[in-house]
């Protein structure tokens, strides 16, 4: 069974070239017509999961990252002027979830809140395998580092034995992470799998997002394993 994982950073719900409008319909769409079972997403607006999931018939879990105060006004003044406000109209990472049996737990860890929070949230779908979503910190490498490495190790403690995919904005173009594979990769957008089989006769695709965000969407697939192979159970924060 192919397993296919999208990571794309948003950009805030916003456009290059920029187009000061709401644009959730239009990022509804294209995540809607592409098919992928786990979409890892960054820089979303935070009111914007329930309706991305409801527009891809998908469960959805967040986690809130930076510039979330205030939120209600932040949300006014951002649908009506996202060029305005950009990062501050708030931000969250989101995990999307097409069948693979559902939600089954939701698990989330600071990284840093210096110079802003970021944070790593992880689900287990009813199917036994870990999905981990982040997205590390911005001009700066040493950080971004730490954070990818800090997001590993929170992965690996949620997920146990189970199979475990890692993916999201690194914001560096050469991460390590031992004990993983490359499955995607693009500019700074990466998914790495581990216990998960290559299928190579269909590799990675960079897909056509048109104008919508500053980074293109990844979609890595997989060869996926029978739900008797993949054991849960492990430790760490959940909600």
């Amino acid at each position: 069974m192919a397993l296919r994982v999208l990571t794309w950073n948003l950009f805030h719900g916003r456009a290059l070239p920029p187009r000061d409008e709401d644009l959730l319909d239009a990022f509804a769409q294209a995540l809607s017509s592409w098919r992928w079972d786990v979409a890892l997403l960054q820089e979303v607006p935070p009111w914007w999961p329930e309706e991305l999931a409801r527009a891809c018939d998908a469960r959805s879990r967040l986690a809130l990252t930076s510039r979330n105060a205030l939120l209600s006004l932040r949300r006014a003044l951002a649908r009506r002027r996202p060029e305005l406000m950009r990062a501050n109209g708030g931000g969250c990472n989101a995990i999307l979830v097409r069948g693979l049996g559902g939600i089954g737990a939701h698990a989330q860890r600071d990284l840093c809140m210096r110079p802003e929070r970021r944070v790593v949230h992880a689900v287990q779908t009813g199917d036994g395998p870990w999905f981990a979503n982040f997205h590390a910190t911005v001009h700066d490498d040493a950080r971004a580092r730490t954070d990818i490495a800090q997001a590993r190790a929170y992965a690996m403690s949620w997920a146990g034995d189970a199979l475990l995919v890692l993916g999201g904005d690194f914001n560096v173009r050469d991460p390590r992470v031992p004990g993983f594979v490359r499955a995607a990769g693009h500019d700074v957008d990466f998914v790495f799998v581990r216990g998960l089989a290559l299928t190579h006769d269909a590799p990675f695709e960079v897909l056509d997002r048109g104008p919508l965000s500053d980074h293109a969407p990844v979609r890595a697939t997989l060869a996926g394993a029978p739900s008797g192979d993949a054991r849960g159970g492990s430790t760490g924060q959940r909600r």
